[in-house]
C-alpha cells in the first residue's frame, strides 16, 4: 500500500507564523499532501482553516510533535520555520524524538550558516539529514513561488527537489531553485542575498531624496518616474514597490502616507553579518556596509535632530537649494536613473565577490551564474538585470568582478559621467548620498592600476618597520626613513 493511500503526508511545517502558512499553503496548493503543527495550537487551527477557505488543500494539522512527525511518510522530510538561534534548537529537539535514520530536517529561517553547520553534525549521529534553506521574497514569495536556496545534505535536498522546483518561483530559464552547495552555504548565500538587498534599498532612497530635494519632485512625480524605470533596465521588484509606495494616500490625514512615515529604518542582523563577513573575509563592500551605517544613523533620530538645531544655531544654512544652480530636471531624472543603475553594479559585485572568497574558504564550489539565475524571481532582489549577471558568469566563471564583464564595463562607462553629476550635485546640495559616493568610490579605486597606497606602505616602514616592496627589483626593503629625512633637510638648506 503506498503511503498516500495510508493518509501520510508527502511532507511537514513546523512554524506557523505568517511564512509557515504561507509556505504549507503554497506546498500543498502544488498538490502535495502537507502535514502541520505548531506549539500554539490557535496557529494550527487558522492554518485548517486558509487551506480550507483557498480550495480545500490537501493540509492536516497536529496538536502534538509525535502525531506531526508520525503523520509523514517516510523517508520523512520535515520543513521548520521559527526563529533563528535557540527556537530553531528547541524545535529540533522536540521532533527529532520521533523521526529516524534517513529523514531531514530543512531550516528555512534567516539562521547563521556556522549554526547550521553544527546542527548537522548534531543531527548526524541519529542519522538525520539537514538542509539549512534560504527563504527569500516574504509572505508574498512564500505563497505564490519564492526563491530557495537550500544547503547541507545532497541527499536531502534529492528528497523533496520534486518540492521545491514546484514550489518555487518559476522564471523563463527554470524554477527559482538549486542545490548550493555543502554545508551552510544556502544560509550563508541568502544573508549576502540580504546584504545586496541592503545596498539597494539605500540607493533607491537616495534616488529619491535627490529627485525629491535637488529636483523639487512631488511624490505623483516620483510615482511616475519609478513606474518609468521599472519598464527599463532598472526593472525590478524594489524599484516597482517604490513606484506604488508614493502613490498611496495617508489615511489619517492630507497628502501621501510616505511623508508621514518616521525616518527610522529596522534591520533583523543580515545585513551586519554580511558586513562582519566582509571584513573577516578582506572583501571590500563598501555600498553594502555604506548602507548598514544609514541604519545605524537612522536609528539617532532625536541626536540628528538636535544635530540639525545645533549646527543651524552655529551658521549651518540648509545648504538644500540655497547654493544650488537651476536644474534641469529632465536631465536629473536621466541622470540619477543612469546612477542608480551603476551603483547598483558596484553593489552586486561586492556581493558576489563576498560569496566568492567564502566559496574558496569552504570549498563550496558555488555557482554564481546559477545564483543570479535563482534570484530572477521570488525574491526581493528579483531585477532584470540578474539575468545579464548569470550570462557574465557563463561567458566566465573565474570573473574577478562584473565591473570587469566587457558588457559590464561598457555600461559602466557610459554612465560614469551623469554618475559624478549626481553625486557632485548632492555634495554641493547638502545631501548624503553614502551608497552611491561608495560605489563611485569603489568603481574608482577598482579601476586605478596606482594608488597611494604606496604612501602608506612607507608610513608603516617608518613607524613600524613592517618593510615595503619596489615596483623595480624583486624582496622586502626597510628604510631608516626619519634619519634619512634629517640627513637631507640639512642638505637642502645647503642649496641656499
Amino acid at each position: 500500500m503506498d503511503a498516500s493511500a495510508a493518509g501520510l503526508s508527502r511532507i511537514g511545517l513546523a512554524g506557523l507564523a505568517v511564512m509557515g502558512q504561507n509556505l504549507a499553503l503554497n506546498i500543498a496548493d502544488k498538490g502535495f499532501p502537507i502535514s502541520v503543527y505548531n506549539r500554539t495550537t490557535s496557529k494550527v487551527d487558522e492554518t485548517l482553516e486558509r487551506a480550507k477557505q483557498e480550495g480545500d488543500l490537501p493540509l492536516t494539522g497536529h496538536y502534538s510533535p509525535r502525531d506531526f512527525v508520525l503523520s509523514i511518510q517516510r523517508p520523512r522530510s520535515v520543513v521548520i520555520l521559527v526563529k533563528a538561534g535557540s527556537p530553531v534548537d528547541q524545535t529540533i529537539s522536540a521532533l527529532s524524538e520521533y523521526m529516524e535514520s534517513g529523514d531531514t530536517i530543512i531550516d528555512g529561517g534567516n539562521e547563521w550558516y556556522e549554526n547550521t553547520e553544527r546542527r548537522m553534525r548534531e543531527v548526524a549521529d541519529k542519522g538525520i539529514l539537514y538542509l539549512g534553506m534560504g527563504v527569500s521574497g516574504g509572505e508574498e514569495g512564500a505563497r505564490n513561488g519564492p526563491s530557495l536556496m537550500p544547503g547541507g545534505s545532497y541527499q536531502a535536498y534529492l528528497n523533496v527537489e520534486d518540492i521545491v522546483k514546484k514550489v518555487a518561483a518559476q522564471v523563463e530559464d527554470g524554477p527559482c531553485v538549486t542545490y548550493i552547495g555543502e554545508g551552510g552555504s544556502g544560509n550563508f548565500v541568502k544573508m549576502v542575498h540580504n546584504g545586496i538587498e541592503y545596498g539597494d534599498m539605500q540607493l533607491i532612497s537616495e534616488a529619491y531624496d535627490v529627485l525629491k530635494n535637488v529636483g523639487g519632485l512631488s511624490n505623483s512625480e516620483l510615482a511616475d518616474i519609478f513606474a518609468e524605470w521599472n519598464r527599463g533596465e532598472l526593472e525590478s521588484f524594489l524599484i516597482e514597490i517604490t513606484a506604488d509606495i508614493f502613490k498611496v494616500q495617508d489615511e489619517h490625514g492630507n497628502g501621501e502616507l510616505v511623508d508621514k512615515i518616521l525616518d527610522k529604518t529596522g534591520m533583523k542582523g543580515t545585513g551586519k553579518w554580511t558586513v562582519q563577513q566582509a571584513a573577516e573575509l578582506s572583501v571590500a563592500a563598501p555600498t553594502i556596509a555604506a548602507s548598514l551605517d544609514c541604519r545605524y544613523l537612522s536609528g539617532l533620530k532625536e541626536e540628528r535632530e538636535v544635530a540639525a538645531a545645533v549646527l543651524k544655531e552655529a551658521g549651518m544654512n540648509d545648504v538644500v537649494g540655497a547654493a544650488m544652480p537651476i536644474v534641469d530636471k529632465k536631465r536629473l531624472i536621466d541622470d540619477v536613473r543612469q546612477a542608480l543603475y551603476a551603483s547598483k553594479i558596484c553593489s552586486y559585485a561586492q556581493g558576489m565577490n563576498l560569496l566568492r572568497a567564502k566559496s574558496v574558504e569552504q570549498s563550496w564550489n558555488l555557482n554564481f551564474g546559477e545564483l543570479a539565475r535563482i534570484w530572477k524571481g521570488g525574491c526581493i532582489i528579483r531585477a532584470v538585470f540578474l539575468d545579464r549577471i548569470k550570462k557574465a558568469y557563463q561567458r566566465n566563471p573565474q570573473l574577478a568582478s562584473l565591473i570587469v564583464d566587457p558588457d559590464f564595463a561598457k555600461e559602466m562607462v557610459q554612465r560614469q559621467a551623469a554618475w559624478r553629476r549626481v553625486v557632485g550635485l548632492a555634495i554641493q546640495a547638502g545631501i548624503s548620498t553614502p551608497g552611491m559616493c561608495a560605489s563611485l568610490a569603489y568603481f574608482d579605486t577598482y579601476r586605478r592600476a596606482r594608488l597611494p597606497a604606496n604612501l602608506v606602505q612607507a608610513q608603516r616602514d617608518l613607524f613600524g618597520a613592517h618593510t615595503y616592496e619596489r615596483i623595480d627589483r624583486p624582496g622586502a626593503f626597510h628604510t631608516e626613513w626619519t634619519k634619512l629625512a634629517r640627513q637631507s633637510k640639512t642638505g637642502m638648506g645647503v642649496l641656499h
